[in-house]
């Protein structure tokens, strides 16, 4: 009856405690870390950069629940924008935090039902599915008009950076399905295939902190 008790208690939510807090602490600061680290990819305009800060906060999301990973996620975006500061007022920063929960919230609340190596895959696929349509999404109608118009350039420049790396990129919808779909489908099943090979020899060390 204890048992039973304790499982739908744990299913609730994340219970915000000293030892949740400084497990939430300690991954929020190395997936900061770990997104200082980004880089450029070789078929997406440069402005379009990759990091493995998802690693971290999917790990933070598995062991911790979903609502963990959303606290991860906005700490290390939080951190990021304190220290490059922004040009877009927040806002191309807040719309990436978007991005990044989709695939977050989509993997973690699937894994949490049921905690199996082929659950974690399905979850992972279903996370980089939620990344690549919410990215498409919110690049086509939110951060390229944003960065367009933060830097003062018509929409057709940015189509050209694209044109630049990919001849088949003309118009919105090709620097859409040949740009950004790719690099988020590239960083899903990256971030997915590391979160695979560490998860197990991660979680047990994350559960002992402040234990």
């Amino acid at each position: 009856m204890t048992n039973n008790y304790e499982k739908v208690k744990k299913r609730q939510g994340l219970k915000l405690d000293a030892r949740n807090i400084a497990q939430i602490g300690v991954l929020s600061g190395i997936a900061f870390l770990l997104k200082m680290l980004e880089f450029p990819v070789w078929f997406a305009p440069a402005f379009y950069r990759l990091d493995f800060s998802e690693l971290t906060v999917l790990i933070g999301g598995f062991a911790l629940g979903p609502v963990a990973g959303i606290l991860i996620e906005l700490i290390k975006e939080l951190l990021y924008l304190i220290i490059h500061g922004s040009t877009t007022a927040g806002v191309g920063e807040l719309a990436s935090f978007v991005i990044n929960c989709s695939m977050v919230i989509s993997s973690a609340v699937i894994y949490k039902w049921h905690k199996t190596r082929r659950t974690a895959i399905i979850s992972l696929a279903a996370g980089t599915l939620a990344l690549i349509v919410i990215g498409c999404l919110m690049n086509a109608y939110v951060l390229l008009p944003l960065y367009a118009a933060a830097y003062h350039m018509p929409m057709s420049a940015l189509i050209s950076m694209g044109s630049a790396v990919n001849p088949s990129i003309t118009n919105l919808q090709t620097f859409i399905v040949l740009a950004v779909a790719p690099f988020n489908l590239f960083k899903g099943v990256t971030v997915s295939c590391l979160t695979m090979l560490l998860y197990k020899r991660v979680s047990p060390i994350l559960h002992r902190m402040a234990g």
